[in-house]
């Protein structure tokens, strides 16, 4: 575990988090390997001279730590940093991940704004990402609100975006369960956006929590939408997509959890709907796995050779046990006029004797009737 920051270190984190854009892979690199502090000083001093430290530099005079503390504490929330109780370790799997392939799309976060009652770091350590189109058909939402139930029910958080679609369907569905979900911002702390999905993200701080990387006033954009996806994938086991289009954001979250060594999933949709076609796409690549419900999910998600669905199987029928020779004389009776036993033998190619007997046998089980010598189906 990290060491915990000091007063003056967290308070350099909580400038950087209004300097620097969420994410920002020099920022958390230079943050790491210095300190948030000795960024910010360095900063003050103009001793770093890449245009993007300038730009960082020329941030630092509108950005009030005290100001942005106290929304935050307006809106009980809190700044948690690495070395937090509730800092979850599952997010040092980003910075793994950059310095083993020296990606450079973005960062491990040094801070998150975190509102709500809930443990992030304990509710992390079972988590499954449920995301996918914000025009989601009704079949869409469905489908994703009855994943996260089974889910939330099989003891995983549900961690999503907390946008229209699929997202809040997602959270309804723990909510529903009466189970702890999280919900990712693009935006600050204090901004519940979209304002249409205000009332579920309140109820989500109540039993879970919600997170945000930009510091309280940032307001959300494509590009922070894009970096947040990051955060939903590293905080999960796996993530579940249902329904995205071929250029969803939600395809992004997948690429994260592929590259942060997290099981993908796709639901199908119908292969005419646009509104699945990227996850149909999706499935067609090696990583990703099929699921249709929340008993799938799970046992993607379990340690192997627990938590196994139940094999899907139609129903059963008393025809299931008959021999082959039965089913022979079954096909051979006739539906609506009645058959004398030589002619069911004779349509059936068996011996009389044969047919008599099987015929007995098929009556006793219900699936032949006969009346004045004639046998037919019920």
């Amino acid at each position: 575990m990290s060491p915990r920051a000091d007063a003056g270190e967290r308070r350099a984190r909580i400038l950087l988090s209004r300097v620097c854009e969420p994410g920002d892979a020099d920022a958390c690199r230079l943050v790491r390997a210095h300190s948030a502090a000795a960024l910010v000083e360095r900063l003050a001093a103009g001793t770093l001279p890449s245009a993007k430290a300038q730009d960082w530099a020329e941030r630092l005079p509108t950005a009030d730590v005290d100001a942005m503390l106290r929304a935050a504490e307006h809106e009980a929330a809190r700044y948690i940093v690495p070395g937090d109780a509730d800092w979850p370790a599952c997010l040092g799997d980003l910075e793994v991940f950059e310095e083993e392939t020296g990606e450079r799309r973005a960062g491990a976060p040094f801070g998150l704004w975190v509102r709500g009652h809930g443990d992030l770091s304990a509710l992390s350590t079972h988590a499954v990402a449920v995301v996918g189109a914000r025009a989601a058909t009704a079949y869409g939402e469905h489908v994703a609100g009855d994943l996260a139930i089974g889910a939330a029910q099989g003891g995983f958080t549900v961690v999503s975006g907390g946008a229209y679609g699929i997202d809040v369907a997602a959270h309804r569905g723990a909510l529903a369960a009466d189970r702890p979900t999280v919900a990712v911002l693009a935006g600050g702390i204090d901004r519940m956006y979209p304002q249409g999905n205000k009332d579920v993200l309140r109820r989500i701080t109540e039993l879970g929590v919600v997170v945000a990387e930009a510091a309280p006033g940032c307001v959300p954009t494509k590009s922070r939408f894009l970096i947040r996806n990051r955060l939903i994938a590293a905080l999960s086991l796996g993530t579940v997509v249902v329904e995205a289009a071929l250029r969803s954001g939600s395809l992004n979250t997948a690429r994260w959890a592929r590259d942060l060594n997290r099981q993908v999933m796709g639901v199908p949709g119908p292969v005419t709907s646009r509104s699945s076609s990227g996850v149909h796409q999706l499935l067609r690549q090696p990583e990703a796995v099929l699921v249709t419900d929340a008993a799938e999910v799970i046992e993607q998600l379990s340690p192997a050779g627990t938590g196994l669905a139940a094999v899907k199987r139609g129903p059963v029928h008393i025809q299931d046990q008959l021999d082959l020779r039965s089913l022979q004389v079954l096909d051979a009776v006739p539906k609506h006029s009645g058959a004398t036993t030589r002619s069911v033998a004779g349509v059936a190619g068996l011996t009389h004797t044969d047919v008599v007997q099987r015929l007995a046998e098929l009556r006793d089980l219900g699936l032949v009737v006969v009346e004045e010598g004639r046998w037919r189906l019920p």
